[in-house]
């Protein structure tokens, strides 16, 4: 019998409004499943997700939550091995990243049974939402659909029942916009035994669903240019479902799909770090990024102070090419902002020697105290670090050589906050 309608009306009002912890919530809601974790095994799923490709952080906090909920789930399962001895992840492991790039769930298949687990880390559930591939594409499609719940705060998991396909098909709403079917939760099946008793008594037989359309070979390439795209969402909503389902559909066309929105993401990635890489040799032409500007060009009326702070640097005055950037850090500052001067100059040994300032800016007489200058190797390695005192006008790095093809970077950080510039010393030309 359902636990939940089985409450009387006054107790199920107070259920509702009070905040119970797992035993209290194991009490009322004898029949549903509840399965404690440990930390460890949800940093385990969060580390297996991050190690995997994804384009999009939507995609990995799929991956997540899913990982976690079949993990926990299967394990719970086996520790009964003998019901459960032929228990398979549906289609394989290394398949998953493909189907939880662009949709929530996962299956599992019990000799001819199929389950489809679809997990949330929501705090409650009013009604269960399935979305449409694991209803009506045919090869997707299972016997059983289980809400599960994911109490990341409290390490637990609770699978809220079941609904069968059949029971999907005749009650559950359809939303169009989502492309998803909906159930009450009062209309789950609460008691997991009853879906074991059911299977051994009744042998599951697959769903009969609707074919799909079959796509040409220049439907599938024309649909794979425009869904493999990036975007930070699953494109799933993007064509008519009957497109989209028998793209899907194809475990060699779901693969493409899914190594397209890869590979666009990670030239979009290089194209971001490229864009926000300062290049050093250009700056030998009197070409800067933006927000730099040549020393002259910045030392105006306006900045007197800043102007006399320059040109009394008797050591920058040996620097062929002076640029310097105005860096507000934040709040932590008030009105005030700094000025990072990096200063260039080529060398015999066909290096380039660096001199880099942080000097106080809006007129300003001194830096903030404790104020970090840092230079960092490619790989992020502190190579050198200063920091403000009361009263300093001016902090700088010792001076430093870099090669052609070398990557730098250079942060500052003040309280809580952080900036950080990278740059690059590409191979310069004649």
């Amino acid at each position: 019998m359902n636990g939940y309608k089985s409450l009387p009306l006054t107790l199920t009002s107070m259920v509702k409004n009070m905040v119970l912890d797992l035993n209290d919530l194991m009490v009322v809601y004898p029949d549903q499943i509840w399965i404690e974790f440990s930390p460890k095994e949800q940093e385990k799923a969060w580390l297996v997700s991050a190690q995997k490709s994804y384009s999009n952080e939507a995609a990995r906090w799929t991956a997540f939550l899913n990982s976690l909920c079949l993990n926990i789930f299967v394990t719970w399962l086996q520790d009964d091995p003998e019901p459960y001895q032929k228990l398979r992840i549906w289609p394989e492991t290394a398949d998953l990243p493909s189907f939880w790039e662009v949709v929530n769930g996962t299956a599992l298949t019990l000799d001819a049974t199929r389950l489809v687990l679809i997990p949330s880390s929501k705090s409650n559930l009013p009604e269960f939402r399935i979305p449409q591939e694991w209803v009506d594409i045919p090869n997707w499609a299972a016997n059983y659909y289980l809400p599960v719940q994911l109490n990341l705060a409290e390490n637990w998991l609770r699978v809220w029942g079941y609904a069968t396909y059949q029971q999907i098909q005749e009650e559950a709403r359809y939303d169009p916009r989502e492309r998803t079917y909906s159930l009450d939760r009062e209309d789950l099946i609460e008691d997991l035994n009853v879906l074991w008793v059911a299977r051994s008594l009744y042998p599951s037989k697959k769903p009969e669903v609707k074919p799909l359309p079959s796509l040409s070979r220049q439907q599938i390439e024309k649909l794979l240019e425009q869904l493999g795209q990036c975007t930070p969402y699953s494109p799933r909503l993007d064509v008519p479902f009957q497109m989209w389902a028998a793209l899907l559909g194809s475990d060699e066309s779901r693969q493409q799909l899914y190594q397209r929105r890869l590979f666009c993401s990670q030239i979009n990635a290089v194209q971001r770090n490229h864009q926000n890489t300062n290049n050093l040799s250009l700056w030998f032409q009197n070409i800067f990024e933006k927000g730099w500007e040549s020393l002259d060009a910045l030392l105006n009326p306006k900045q007197m102070t800043l102007a006399v702070h320059f040109r009394s640097d008797s050591q920058l005055h040996k620097f062929s090419v002076k640029a310097a950037k105005l860096i507000d850090l934040g709040m932590q500052l008030g009105s005030e902002g700094v000025v990072l001067l990096v200063g260039l100059t080529p060398e015999d040994d066909e290096k380039v020697s660096i001199r880099v300032q942080v000097y106080p800016a809006n007129e300003e007489t001194y830096l903030p105290p404790n104020l970090k200058l840092v230079l960092l190797s490619e790989s992020g390695k502190t190579l050198q670090e200063v920091q403000s005192r009361c009263q300093d006008n001016y902090i700088q790095l010792k001076r430093f050589k870099s090669r052609s093809g070398t990557s730098f970077s250079i942060q500052m950080t003040l309280d809580d906050v952080s900036i950080r510039e990278d740059f690059v010393l590409e191979p310069l030309v004649g």
